[in-house]
Protein backbone atom coordinates (compact mmCIF):
# COMPACT_ATOMS: atom_id res chain seq x y z
CA UNK A 1 0.00 0.00 0.00
CA UNK A 2 3.00 2.41 0.80
CA UNK A 3 3.99 1.52 -2.53
CA UNK A 4 0.87 3.01 -4.60
CA UNK A 5 0.31 5.97 -2.04
CA UNK A 6 4.17 6.65 -2.83
CA UNK A 7 3.31 6.48 -6.87
CA UNK A 8 -0.01 8.96 -6.36
CA UNK A 9 2.01 11.32 -4.37
CA UNK A 10 4.96 11.09 -7.11
CA UNK A 11 1.99 12.26 -9.78
CA UNK A 12 -0.05 14.62 -8.19
CA UNK A 13 3.42 16.85 -7.06
CA UNK A 14 4.48 16.37 -10.15
CA UNK A 15 1.37 17.82 -12.09
CA UNK A 16 0.69 20.41 -9.49
CA UNK A 17 4.11 21.67 -10.36
CA UNK A 18 3.86 21.79 -13.96
CA UNK A 19 3.44 25.43 -15.90
CA UNK A 20 3.84 24.30 -19.63
CA UNK A 21 2.38 20.94 -19.21
CA UNK A 22 -1.20 21.45 -18.23
CA UNK A 23 -2.16 23.39 -21.29
CA UNK A 24 0.00 20.82 -22.99
CA UNK A 25 -2.00 17.83 -21.49
CA UNK A 26 -5.19 19.52 -22.07
CA UNK A 27 -4.68 19.80 -25.87
CA UNK A 28 -3.68 16.38 -25.80
CA UNK A 29 -7.14 15.42 -24.13
CA UNK A 30 -9.53 17.72 -26.42
CA UNK A 31 -7.60 16.19 -29.47
CA UNK A 32 -7.84 12.69 -28.01
CA UNK A 33 -11.94 12.95 -26.77
CA UNK A 34 -12.12 14.33 -30.31
CA UNK A 35 -10.39 11.80 -32.17
CA UNK A 36 -12.26 8.98 -30.82
CA UNK A 37 -15.69 10.89 -31.00
CA UNK A 38 -14.78 11.19 -34.85
CA UNK A 39 -13.97 7.86 -35.49
CA UNK A 40 -17.05 6.53 -33.45
CA UNK A 41 -19.39 8.34 -35.61
CA UNK A 42 -17.95 7.27 -38.98
CA UNK A 43 -15.89 4.71 -38.62
CA UNK A 44 -17.30 2.05 -35.68
CA UNK A 45 -21.13 2.22 -36.75
CA UNK A 46 -23.18 -0.36 -34.79
CA UNK A 47 -23.69 -2.29 -37.24
CA UNK A 48 -24.47 -5.25 -34.63
CA UNK A 49 -27.25 -3.84 -33.39
CA UNK A 50 -29.68 -5.09 -36.00
CA UNK A 51 -29.17 -8.76 -34.38
CA UNK A 52 -31.11 -9.80 -31.43
CA UNK A 53 -29.41 -12.85 -30.54
CA UNK A 54 -25.78 -13.39 -29.81
CA UNK A 55 -25.80 -16.13 -32.61
CA UNK A 56 -26.63 -14.36 -35.06
CA UNK A 57 -24.31 -11.82 -34.16
CA UNK A 58 -21.49 -13.89 -33.97
CA UNK A 59 -22.52 -15.29 -37.50
CA UNK A 60 -22.48 -11.89 -39.07
CA UNK A 61 -18.86 -11.34 -37.89
CA UNK A 62 -17.47 -14.46 -39.32
CA UNK A 63 -19.39 -14.07 -42.29
CA UNK A 64 -17.22 -10.79 -43.00
CA UNK A 65 -13.92 -12.16 -41.33
CA UNK A 66 -13.85 -14.82 -43.90
CA UNK A 67 -14.62 -12.63 -47.17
Amino acid sequence: MKVLKRVYNFYRDGFRNMEVGRSLWLIILIKLIVLFLILRLFFFKPELGKYKTDRDKADHVIENLTK
